[in-house]
C-alpha cells in the first residue's frame, strides 16, 4: 500500500530507473498505474538528480491535458522512494507490439504518427520537450483504430528550468536521440520531431535506422551517416527523410507532418464507358 491509498497489484513494467505497477486507488475506487522510483543506494548528487527528475516528470506531464498524453494524478514522496500515480492504459507499448507482432503497415504507422504529432502540439505549446520519444514510450490502447499515447516524461526539458543529467551520463536512447542532443547543441521542438521520425521508421522496419552493434557506432551513425530508411515506408519515405535531417531547421513542422500523414484520398472509380450515340 502506498500512502495508505494506492493498493499495488501486478508488476507491468520496469527499467533502469524504476518499476511500474498496476494498482487501485482505494479512495476513488479506480485503476491506476504507479511508477516506483528508488533513490536508495545512490550517492547524494545522483539521488538529488533522480528525485528532481521524478518531480520534473510529474510537473511536465501535469501541464498537459490531452488524450494523447498519459495523465499524472499524484506524487508520493517516501524518502528513499518516490511514486508517480498515473492513468492506467489498457494496452501495449509500440515496442512490445513490434517484438510480439513484427513491423506494422504503412497506414497503421501513419495513424500512430498522427496521434503522436497531435499529442506533441500541446506538449510543445506548453514549453515542454519530451526528449525521449521511442517505441517503448508510445502506448497503444485497444485494437483497430487505436488510441495513441505518449508517456514517460522522465527526462523532459521544461522551458526556463535548469537541465539535469546523471553524473557521467548522456541520458536517453541513442538510437532515437537527435544529433543536436548528442553534440550538445541547443534543442527545441525539432529534436522531438527527429525522434518521432526514428520511431516511425522502427514501426515500419523493426528498428531505428541508426541502430548499430555498439553505442559508439550508433552515436556516429546519428551524427554523420544518412538514415537507412525501411523499404516498406512507401509514401512515407519523403517525410521520414525530412524528419531525420541532421539540421533542425531542415525538419518539417507539425502542420506539415500531419498533412503528410493524412490518409490518402479515396480514388474515385472511373466512369463506365458509354457507347457513342449513332
Amino acid at each position: 500500500m502506498v500512502a495508505a491509498r494506492y493498493r499495488l497489484g501486478e508488476l507491468i513494467g520496469q527499467g533502469g530507473m524504476g518499476r511500474v505497477w498496476g494498482a487501485v486507488d482505494d479512495m476513488l475506487d479506480r485503476p491506476v498505474a504507479v511508477k516506483e522510483m528508488r533513490i536508495d543506494g545512490l550517492d547524494p548528487e545522483d539521488a538529488r538528480t533522480r528525485r528532481e527528475r521524478t518531480l520534473r516528470e510529474a510537473r511536465a506531464t501535469a501541464r498537459i491535458d490531452h488524450p494523447g498524453v498519459v495523465r499524472v494524478y499524484d506524487v508520493v514522496d517516501e524518502g528513499e522512494r518516490l511514486w508517480i500515480v498515473m492513468e492506467l492504459v489498457d494496452g501495449r507499448s509500440l515496442e512490445q507490439v513490434l517484438v510480439a507482432d513484427g513491423p506494422l503497415g504503412v497506414e497503421e504507422v501513419a495513424a500512430i504518427g498522427r496521434g503522436l504529432a497531435e499529442a506533441l502540439r500541446p506538449v510543445h505549446a506548453g514549453g515542454v520537450l519530451h526528449r525521449d520519444i521511442k517505441p517503448g514510450n508510445v502506448l497503444l490502447e485497444g485494437v483497430g483504430r487505436r488510441r495513441v499515447m505518449l508517456t514517460d516524461f522522465g527526462i523532459a526539458a521544461i522551458q526556463d528550468t535548469k537541465a539535469l543529467t546523471m553524473v557521467g551520463m548522456l541520458v536517453g536512447s541513442p538510437d532515437y536521440m537527435a544529433p543536436e542532443r548528442i553534440s550538445g547543441r541547443p534543442q527545441g521542438p525539432p529534436s522531438d520531431l527527429w525522434s518521432l521520425g526514428a520511431t516511425l521508421c522502427a514501426a515500419l522496419g523493426g528498428r531505428s535506422p541508426f541502430s548499430r552493434e555498439t553505442t559508439l557506432a550508433t552515436l556516429h551513425a546519428v551524427l554523420y551517416e544518412e538514415p537507412q530508411l525501411p523499404p516498406e515506408a512507401g509514401r512515407l519515405t519523403p517525410l521520414l527523410a525530412r524528419l531525420l535531417a541532421k539540421e533542425p531547421q531542415d525538419r518539417p513542422g507539425l502542420d506539415a507532418i500531419l498533412e503528410a500523414l493524412a490518409p490518402p484520398a479515396p480514388q474515385r472509380a472511373p466512369a463506365p464507358a458509354t457507347d457513342p450515340v449513332p
